[in-house]
């Protein structure tokens, strides 16, 4: 299922771009604890606005290894895509003005874009977000991370604290808690227990951007939706991030 209906020929051009284009700083967002930048990369006539996070502006986390958020934000976009459902712009890893971090395609939505004034149509597509950071043990789902682009597309974005080996799971998404997965999602999500765990190519891909025992949690999350078929129930490991937008 891929929910923006991009193109893998389309991806594939994005990441080359992403990937080989010269960056020029455009800006710095005000908002958030780690520094990240507006920049465009040009590559070959081509040029696109990108978000740019590099690892050394990152603040130190108590709980995650210092350095390692880029590597997340990417490790995302890598399962988002392997999943085929299209839910994160992409991202590559690569130096930039202030050394290795993450570079994400830019998504452009107005400000009030997001989760908490979707439609119910819209919510709708949230049914794979909810597996979506199951999986990845998003620690920080807030609803200005679930955007809505000025195009339509539904999107995600902010997923530096991702793929943590303990269950962190903190999310506004509640809407779907414990209700059975649809056929396709658990499909999918079965397909992408299986490349896991057997597909050299991914498994290398993945080595370079989160440790074993991650990897490892990974496979074990999807594997035990897929076993219990249900989406999780908020709890005391499974809660609510703070700000919620």
């Amino acid at each position: 299922m891929d929910t923006n209906n991009t193109g893998v020929s389309v991806v594939k051009d994005l990441l080359t771009v992403l990937r080989s284009g010269e960056i020029t700083l455009k800006g710095l967002f005000q908002v958030g604890s780690n520094y990240t930048f507006l920049v465009e990369v040009n590559a070959q006539g081509e040029c696109l606005e990108a978000i740019y996070k590099p690892i050394q502006g990152e603040q130190p986390l108590w709980d995650f290894p210092s350095g390692t958020l880029a590597n997340r934000e990417v490790a995302a976009f890598l399962i988002s895509e392997e999943l085929g459902w299209g839910l994160v712009p992409p991202t590559v890893l690569r130096s930039g003005p202030y050394g290795q971090g993450s570079i994400q395609l830019f998504i452009d939505f107005a400000p009030d874009g997001h989760y908490f004034n979707f439609t119910d149509i819209e919510k709708e597509i949230c049914r794979s977000v909810a597996a979506f950071d199951y999986v990845i043990n998003n620690a920080d789902r807030k609803g200005g991370h679930i955007v809505r682009s000025n195009d339509g597309d539904i999107w995600l974005i902010d997923h530096g604290v991702c793929f943590h080996c303990e269950e962190k799971l903190r999310t506004v998404l509640w809407d779907f808690a414990g209700e059975r997965l649809p056929d396709y999602i658990r499909s999918d999500i079965t397909d992408l227990a299986i490349v896991i765990n057997s597909s050299a190519k991914l498994m290398n891909k993945l080595s370079q951007l989160l440790s074993v025992s991650e990897i490892k949690s990974l496979l074990g999350r999807a594997t035990n939706l897929v076993a219990s078929g249900c989406l999780p129930q908020p709890g005391l490991d499974c809660n609510y991030p703070w700000p919620m937008l």
